[in-house]
């Protein structure tokens, strides 16, 4: 089984891949978008958003990051995307889900699956600029205001050369509000003859490891891609897998590692924000991050809140002589 970290954007960034593919049990993550209109990009860019690119495309626990461009001009993605091929990704991936209100109305995400035709477009011509050796994937919903046009959709992805496709269960009209229709992933699969030499990897309200094994028997799709069930539980993916979850007591010194890569990349009056957003993701599973939300919801002097992480700090490792 593959299990994929989700690209959520504002949440699931550089900093917390960083801490969530410590816990182990991820095959791989995809970013959050990059978001291309009618330039080409500077390498710097890229690697704002990628950073990992700088090590070799994984992050630092060894677990590849595959970077995400969202557009919906074929040539200007197909630059952009041979550029960015340049800086080693392991894989490139294409975004037809995000169901963000600015980014549909400039043409970008979910709303392209309103132009099945469209969609095969962009895959073909980004599967061309790139190398073969560089896996090229796409993430797409149900369909925009309604799933009538996933099945062409999904041909028209298969088609045009793409090495995996990742459906989000829901529409955009469907947002983030459950359930997820897992079956309709399955009716896909059945519709679609092309599908069946790429692997196909569901998406949507995976929130337990019961979520995840109904997720499969639905879907018949034995890899699965985990965003804010992962950031709920960072233990999910190895729970998934069979083995023992992560308890508190592993969970709370990585606040303190979340902490200093947040103040590195953050600025620091959004800081406090930050952490307090995954707490609040935490106390979903573990009764200790509610108590730690609790204590932390009225601060956001950044002293004040790493005077309250000091003590739960992981010890510093022993230097040797």
């Amino acid at each position: 089984m593959t299990l994929l970290l989700a690209p959520m954007e504002g949440l699931l960034d550089a900093t917390l891949r960083d801490v969530l593919t410590r816990t182990g049990g991820l095959d791989r993550c995809v970013s959050e978008f990059i978001r291309v209109t009618n330039t080409l990009l500077p390498d710097r860019v890229f690697l704002r958003v990628v950073p990992e690119l700088l090590q070799g495309g994984r992050t630092l626990a060894g677990v590849p990051v595959r970077p995400q461009l969202l557009g919906s001009d074929p040539v200007c993605l197909a630059d952009n995307a041979a550029r960015l091929a340049t800086l080693g990704p392991p894989g490139i991936d294409l975004n037809f889900g995000c169901p963000a209100k600015t980014v549909n109305n400039s043409r970008g995400g979910a709303v392209l699956l309103d132009e099945p035709e469209l969609v095969g477009r962009i895959v073909a011509a980004v599967r061309r600029a790139v190398p073969a050796h560089v896996p090229v994937s796409a993430k797409m919903r149900l369909g925009f205001n309604d799933d009538r046009v996933a099945e062409d959709c999904a041909q028209a992805i298969a088609e045009a050369g793409a090495d995996e496709l990742v459906i989000h269960a829901r529409t955009k009209a469907h947002g983030y509000r459950p359930p997820a229709y897992w079956e309709r992933i399955a009716q896909v699969r059945e519709a679609v003859p092309a599908l069946r030499r790429m692997p196909v990897i569901a998406n949507g309200e995976i929130w337990s490891v019961a979520d995840a094994r109904r997720c499969r028997e639905v879907t018949g799709c034995d890899a699965l891609m985990i965003g804010r069930g992962m950031v709920s539980d960072p233990g999910l993916a190895l729970a998934i897998r069979g083995q023992d979850g992560v308890p508190w007591s592993q969970i709370e010194p990585l606040l303190g590692l979340f902490w200093d890569r947040v103040s590195a990349r953050v600025e620091r009056r959004h800081r406090a924000g930050r952490l307090k957003q995954w707490l609040n993701y935490l106390r979903r599973t573990y009764p200790e991050a509610q108590v730690a939300f609790d204590q932390l919801r009225l601060l956001h002097d950044p002293v004040l809140i790493e005077a309250w992480l000091a003590p739960r700090r992981a010890p510093a490792s022993p230097q040797p002589a």
